[in-house]
């Protein structure tokens, strides 16, 4: 089993990212630190749109992503006023674990992320509310406190840097639908990634 969730969605067929049918949900409120030693909850952001970023800094899925992509999408959300939550949930021992907030921030500094928060969760619970799966798995929701998008980053799931021009994001695409006042056209798209290190994997 463990095997299987480390390879979560490494290989999975194109056509699992076809859009599911979903339908936005009540997206469960947490608290959780920061990695300035905050205690941040969701229900703090309430009446703002939020996306979720389950990050692990050893994944080369995640390291595709933070060659530019994934900071340059946290600034231009974060100029739209959405809040923009990075979540780390590796359990300690595991994978992407952040033994401190200072950690942490070394890592957000070295990459130049912007995300308006790193949350530290290797306990495990934001993701197990959420049932984060991969990193990166993403989560837009809107000012209701509704989940409206859910899934992968993009439509191109490989680990290569080469790989993000020409894809399609779609935790963009869903932020703009959201800016523009429609429904998110994808609301699920299967997330690719390494698993999310849980503390009984």
């Amino acid at each position: 089993m463990s095997i299987t969730r480390r390879l979560v969605a490494a290989a999975l067929p194109l056509a699992a990212f076809v859009p599911a049918v979903a339908h936005a949900r009540p997206a469960p409120d947490f608290t959780a630190i920061d990695a300035d030693g905050k205690t941040r909850s969701l229900s703090e952001f309430r009446g703002k749109t939020v996306v979720l970023e389950w990050t692990n800094e050893g994944c080369p899925y995640v390291r595709k992503h933070y060659s530019g992509n994934m900071q340059g999408l946290q600034q231009a959300a974060r100029a739209d006023g959405v809040v923009w939550l990075t979540i780390a949930s590796s359990a300690p021992g595991k994978q992407g674990h952040f033994a401190d907030g200072a950690a942490a921030k070394a890592w957000m500094n070295a990459r130049g992320a912007k995300p308006t928060a790193l949350l530290l969760d290797a306990d495990n619970k934001v993701a197990t509310l959420y049932k984060a799966k991969t990193t990166p798995h993403m989560f837009v929701i809107d000012k209701t406190g509704a989940v409206v998008y859910e899934g992968a980053i993009d439509d191109k799931p490989t680990n290569k840097v080469e790989d993000i021009q020409g894809s399609k994001n779609l935790v963009a695409a869903a932020l703009g639908d959201l800016k523009a006042g429609r429904k998110v056209a994808t609301p699920f798209v299967t997330p690719y990634g390494c698993s999310v290190k849980y503390k009984d994997a």
